[in-house]
C-alpha cells in the first residue's frame, strides 16, 4: 500500500518540479503595468516575503528539533507550515514581479560578487528544492520513514539555505528599491 501512495504522487512530483520553475520564469518576465493593465505596483511585498523566508527557516529548525525529540505530530504540523510558507512566498514573489520593475543591485566590489553568488545559488537551489520537498513529504505520507529520514537529511540543509539566503538577498538589495 505504501508503495502505491508513492507511485500515485510520482507523476505529480515530476509535473510540479517542472511546471513551477517554468511558470515562475515566464511570469517573472510578465509586467502587467508595461502591458497596459491598470494595476498598482505591489512594492510593499518584498519585506513581507523576505520575512516569510525567515519564518520558514525558523520553522524548519524547530521541526527538526521536534522530530529529534520524538514529537512527530509537532514535526508534521511544522513541516506543513513550512510548505505553506514557501508557497505563500512564491505567490507574493511572482505577484511583486508581475506588477513592479526589477530592482538592480547597486553595490560594488566584493559585495557585488557576494550578492550575485548568493542570488544565483539561491535561485538554483530553490529550483532543486521543489522535488526534494515533495519527495520527502510523500515518503512521510507513505509512512516510509526510513527513506523519509534519508532524503530529509539532504532536503533540510538545502531548504534552510534557500530560506536564509532569501532573507540575505532581500537585505542586500533593499537599499536599492525605488521608493
Amino acid at each position: 500500500m505504501n508503495n502505491t501512495i508513492e507511485k500515485k504522487y510520482n507523476k505529480l512530483i515530476i509535473a510540479l518540479s517542472i511546471i513551477i520553475p517554468l511558470a515562475v520564469a515566464i511570469l517573472f518576465g510578465v509586467n502587467l503595468r508595461k502591458m497596459g493593465f491598470d494595476v498598482k505596483p505591489l512594492t510593499f511585498l518584498p519585506p513581507i516575503y523576505a520575512s516569510i523566508n525567515g519564518i520558514t527557516a525558523v520553522v524548519l529548525i524547530v521541526a527538526v528539533w521536534a522530530i529529534k525529540n520524538e514529537n512527530r505530530k509537532l514535526h508534521e504540523n511544522l513541516m506543513k507550515l513550512a510548505i505553506a510558507c514557501s508557497v505563500s512566498f512564491l505567490v507574493m514573489y511572482v505577484a511583486y514581479h508581475m506588477t513592479s520593475d526589477s530592482t538592480k543591485y547597486g553595490g560594488e566590489g566584493i559585495l557585488k560578487y557576494a550578492y550575485f553568488f548568493i542570488l544565483i545559488s539561491h535561485i538554483l537551489l530553490s529550483i532543486a528544492i521543489i522535488p526534494l520537498v515533495l519527495i520527502t513529504y510523500v515518503k512521510a505520507l507513505a509512512e516510509r520513514f526510513d527513506k523519509h529520514k534519508k532524503i530529509a537529511k539532504i532536503t533540510f540543509p538545502i531548504w534552510l539555505y534557500v530560506a536564509v539566503t532569501g532573507v540575505v538577498v532581500y537585505l542586500m538589495i533593499s537599499p536599492y528599491y525605488a521608493n
